[in-house]
């Protein structure tokens, strides 16, 4: 089995912080760059998924859905699900400029993963939704014998570092340290029929306080 990990292309939020403030997270789109980008990571894909068949999950936000478009993966996709457990970070509805710098310091020294937005989630609650929809999707690819054996997931920067971390068991501490990857930057994970193993690990902006490192293996199981 496996699951290719992409992220969206560049979006009008990534280079215009602002834009959460007029426009709704969920309709943000790729700039011009992000659609290249897109198209660019096309090649890339396709050699991944090979001659296919591959299952398509991907976030229902504007972003991740043109950059899905932009792959133009043709006859190869078997089916496309448009999964809301992969969505970002929940902030809440249209952002206050003020507000919105406030809790990005707030959520700094707090921590990403334990700070809850007011109007919205926690890195905690998104890792709860990512665990249902991982454990859906093994069931699928085991128990479904018409399921591609290959998925390609689109989805946003901290879900995809935090699908990574509920999968291969890493300590928060270890996630908080771990950068996102960059836009229409993959990862594959395997599985060798007893555990996954990711292709590479992410970058790091420091060391994990606890110690711990990026094992590459998931539990057995």
């Amino acid at each position: 089995m496996r699951i290719i990990l992409l992220r969206h292309g560049q979006s009008l939020g990534n280079v215009d912080e602002s834009a959460y403030c007029r426009v709704p997270d969920h309709s943000l789109p790729l700039t011009p760059l992000g659609e290249r980008q897109a198209q660019a990571a096309g090649a890339k894909v396709k050699r991944l998924v090979g001659d296919g068949p591959v299952a398509v999950y991907v976030s229902p936000y504007l972003r991740t859905r043109r950059t899905l478009a932009g792959l133009e993966l043709g006859d190869v996709v078997d089916r496309v699900i448009a999964e809301p457990r992969l969505r970002e970070q929940d902030w809440g509805n249209l952002q206050d400029p003020v507000q919105q710098e406030v809790l990005k310091h707030q959520r700094h020294a707090f921590g990403h993963f334990f700070f809850r937005l007011p109007n919205g989630e926690s890195g905690a609650d998104v890792d709860d939704r990512l665990a249902a929809f991982l454990g859906e999707l093994e069931l699928r690819m085991r128990a479904e014998a018409d399921h591609p054996q290959t998925v390609l997931v689109v989805s946003h920067g901290l879900t995809i570092r935090l699908l990574c971390r509920r999968l291969f068991s890493w300590s928060v501490e270890l996630f908080e340290s771990l950068s996102n990857l960059d836009t229409c930057e993959a990862r594959v994970l395997d599985h060798d029929g007893t555990g996954w193993t990711i292709d590479r690990p992410f970058a790091q902006w420091r060391d994990s306080p606890d110690g711990e490192t990026q094992r590459q293996v998931a539990s057995r199981r």
